[in-house]
């Protein structure tokens, strides 16, 4: 049997079931909604990256990040230590799309382009400095601060383009970058891993560390270059001893492209390993974990139902409840919420929230739960005072104990120390803790009663 297809074919095969399977989730997470179906940023392991600050610190996961998108990064991580990048080479969704497109390319073009080495070798350095923007921007924010800019969020949201846009107008960039990743891809390999993804970036840096390395013995070596041609990343693999590259995804495509038994070999720790048999490794170790997180109840990717008896404020309701839904878990009488959220009696209570405007074009669910109790006044501090006199009135009932303290600050175009002092925030609990986790920072804090007692 030729083992090097087999490991080539099923390397693709199970990228591109992956692939699917992401695609249809995030179709599913359209049309059902974030309480039945995952977002993309819960199904991929940088979302825990992004929101490690406020898990060591304040014990709580950002928005769309639940308990088994961080057991992902622990897995990927460790995955990385031990194979390198592999979750970019063998596991990636975003980096199949490249490959899909890249092959498209090369079938129609008849040719492999490579952007020329003094352009390519800076440009490899700015997904790092987009690493440290990312994670950098949602540790101080506490928010998914990447989202509206990234091209695959936004390949997750390719089922409802316009009304992604509308509900923020920042992710058409996200668009145009899945725009530019896509041509990209078609005339250059991995055009996104290569030079803006930050989870690669993050991968590359551990993956120094990694003892696996392909490695290349020059005395049986032909120089026939069919392992340059091979590697989707662009390393000059026939002029390397060892190949040591951060940017090396652990694909083997190089090894298994090579026309000499023994020339181009996978060490780990000295011990020769097939692609065929790492594949098959990495898969085990990728998706057994999984499946005893799952088991053991630690692998979440959806937001907890509510309990028995819990109720949530209406401006808590997520868009993906229907009006009817909506009721119950506010605890509210049907009529009340139609009153509350101003919607009209025309509309169908199996009606989603956040379909509403499909039916009322006029209609804006923000405005209404913006709508929905009582003003208060914005104070001018003086001396840990707040001036009255020169105060002018705003509304607080947008403001969601999902929201992070910075977050809810500037909704309302507050200065963040007003802000405090507003909400009686005690200074020692950091700005990207969420409303309603500042009691876990000051313990007696209570958001509720301090919005109630401001309503």
């Amino acid at each position: 049997m030729n083992w090097n297809k087999i490991a080539k074919y099923l390397r693709l095969a199970i990228l591109i079931a992956l692939l699917a399977w992401v695609t249809y989730e995030a179709y599913l997470h359209q049309v059902l909604g974030g309480g039945k179906a995952p977002s993309v940023h819960a199904l991929c392991p940088f979302g825990a990256l992004e929101s490690l600050y406020a898990l060591l610190f304040l014990g709580t996961f950002i928005q769309k990040i639940y308990s088994g998108t961080v057991v992902l990064l622990i897995l990927t991580v460790v995955i990385a230590v031990l194979f390198r990048r592999s979750f970019c080479g063998l596991l990636c969704p975003f980096g199949t799309l490249q490959e899909v497109f890249a092959k498209i390319g090369q079938k129609i073009l008849k040719k492999r382009y490579s952007i020329p080495l003094k352009v390519d070798k800076p440009l490899r350095y700015l997904k790092y400095l987009i690493l440290v923007l990312t994670v950098g921007m949602a540790w101080y924010y506490g928010t998914l601060w990447m989202s509206p800019y990234d091209p695959y969020a936004a390949y997750a949201h390719l089922s409802s383009v316009t009304d992604t846009i509308a509900e923020d107008p920042r992710a058409i960039i996200g668009f145009i970058l899945l725009i530019i990743t896509i041509v990209g891809s078609f005339f250059y390999d991995r055009f996104f891993c290569k030079y803006l993804c930050p989870a690669g970036a993050f991968y590359a840096i551990i993956g120094k560390l990694s003892p696996t390395k392909v490695e290349r013995n020059d005395d049986l070596c032909l120089h026939c270059k069919a392992c340059n041609k091979a590697c989707p990343v662009n390393i000059d693999v026939v002029k390397a001893d060892k190949i040591t590259s951060a940017e090396c995804i652990n694909c083997n495509e190089c090894v298994l492209a090579c026309p000499k038994k023994g020339a181009l070999e996978i060490k780990t720790a000295k011990k020769t390993v097939h692609p065929l048999a790492m594949l098959i490794l990495i898969i085990a170790i990728f998706f057994g974990a999984i499946a005893v997180a799952q088991a053991t109840g630690n692998y979440e990717i959806l937001p907890e139902a509510l309990k028995k008896g819990e109720v949530i404020s209406i401006t808590e309701a997520k868009g993906y409840y229907s009006i009817e839904e909506t009721a119950t878990a506010t605890g509210l009488p049907l009529a009340e919420v139609y009153k509350l959220l101003s919607i009209p009696e025309s509309v169908l209570k199996s009606t989603k929230l956040n379909e509403i405007s499909k039916e009322v074009p006029a209609y804006n669910l923000d405005e209404a739960k913006a709508n929905v109790g009582g003003t208060v006044l914005q104070p001018e501090e003086k001396d840990g005072t707040i001036d009255a006199e020169n105060s002018q009135e705003i509304d607080i009932s947008g403001i969601k104990g999902s929201m992070t303290i910075r977050e809810a600050a500037d909704s309302l175009k507050m200065d963040l120390n007003d802000f405090y002092l507003l909400f009686l925030i005690p200074e020692q609990v950091p700005p990207q803790t969420q409303m309603k986790g500042i009691e876990d920072v000051s313990a007696g804090y209570d958001f509720e009663k301090v919005k109630d007692s401001l309503n």
